[in-house]
């Protein structure tokens, strides 16, 4: 960016209206061609880049064009669509702002933002991060997180990609963009649920009518066959890997899983009992109860 030399000489419709006031004394212009005219207190005041550039106190006299002639002859060029820098200005000038559009346009006013260092309008949009429509996009919301170190909303985003299949093509973006530290961080908490899921149901302390390989019909005494758990098991493995929110698994979606089809209707093989092998209730009771358990956040 060039030093602003401070003018008056603008094309009219070239300038946005709501940043044309006489009193502005720098121009900035956008990579539309919008010029927008600011006071350089403004600027200084809360972005470091041009409390480094601008000097301090008064500003010097208006430039006057010559007669007839209404070109900006030496604006600070800005290469940001208008959407960007028209956002980024209200923002720091107290002016009225919309509802933010998308992610993209909250990254892009981010990034401006950290090159202006303007710390105090960085500390807005990380009030703002939180909002449902930026929470529906919890890997991306995780990666702007750990960039600027914002702890608290890092561990909230990495709840909401509980909902995600991680390893799947499409998120490989996002996950590219993360540092080491971080990306192993997200990864090891999808898996560390899955993994500790998968242990506490082979435990025989929680789930002994089907994992005890020696158990018998408490009506009968026949033997047992829980191979039906054994493929019930497997398949909540493969929900939790797709989806470590664990949602999946209590759905009603489960009920029409052949594995749950199968193991609820496990019976023994002894005809004259016939007693079913699986408590449902206490089953999917005790799952619950354990899902409720595992951590939440990296």
């Amino acid at each position: 960016m060039a030093h602003a030399r401070y003018i008056t000489g603008i094309p009219t419709q070239k300038v946005h209206s709501s940043f044309n006031s006489k009193e502005a004394n720098v121009v900035l212009c956008s990579a539309e061609g919008t010029f927008y005219r600011i006071p350089s207190f403004v600027l200084r005041s809360t972005t470091g880049y041009f409390r480094a550039i601008l000097p301090p106190g008064p500003p010097p006299p208006f430039e006057q064009p010559p007669s007839g002639q209404g070109q900006v002859t030496d604006p600070i060029m800005v290469n940001e669509k208008d959407v960007v820098l028209e956002r980024l200005l209200r923002l720091i000038s107290g002016l009225e702002t919309p509802m933010w559009e998308s992610f993209d346009e909250l990254d892009a006013v981010m990034s401006l933002a950290e090159k202006w260092d303007a710390k105090g309008l960085m500390c807005l949009i990380r009030a703002a991060v939180t909002a449902p429509r930026f929470l529906a996009e919890p890997l991306r919301l995780y990666v702007m997180a750990t960039r600027f170190g914002w702890e608290h909303e890092a561990k909230l985003a990495s709840t909401h990609t509980l909902k995600l299949s991680i390893y799947d093509e499409e998120h490989a973006e996002q996950l590219q963009r993360l540092s080491a530290k971080h990306l192993m961080a997200i990864l090891s908490f999808h898996r560390r649920r899955r993994d500790l899921f998968m242990t506490f149901l082979d435990t025989a302390e929680a789930f002994n009518a089907g994992n005890d390989p020696d158990r018998y019909c408490s009506e009968c005494g026949e033997k047992v066959n829980n191979h039906s758990w054994r493929e019930l098991k497997a398949r909540m493995f493969l929900e939790m890997d797709l989806r470590p929110l664990g949602d999946t698994l209590l759905s009603l979606d489960m009920e029409d899983w052949r594995e749950s089809i199968a193991c609820w209707s496990a019976k023994c093989r002894n005809e004259k009992c016939g007693m079913l092998h699986f408590d449902r209730s206490a089953t999917l009771r005790a799952i619950q109860d354990y899902l409720d358990q595992l951590p939440l956040t990296v």
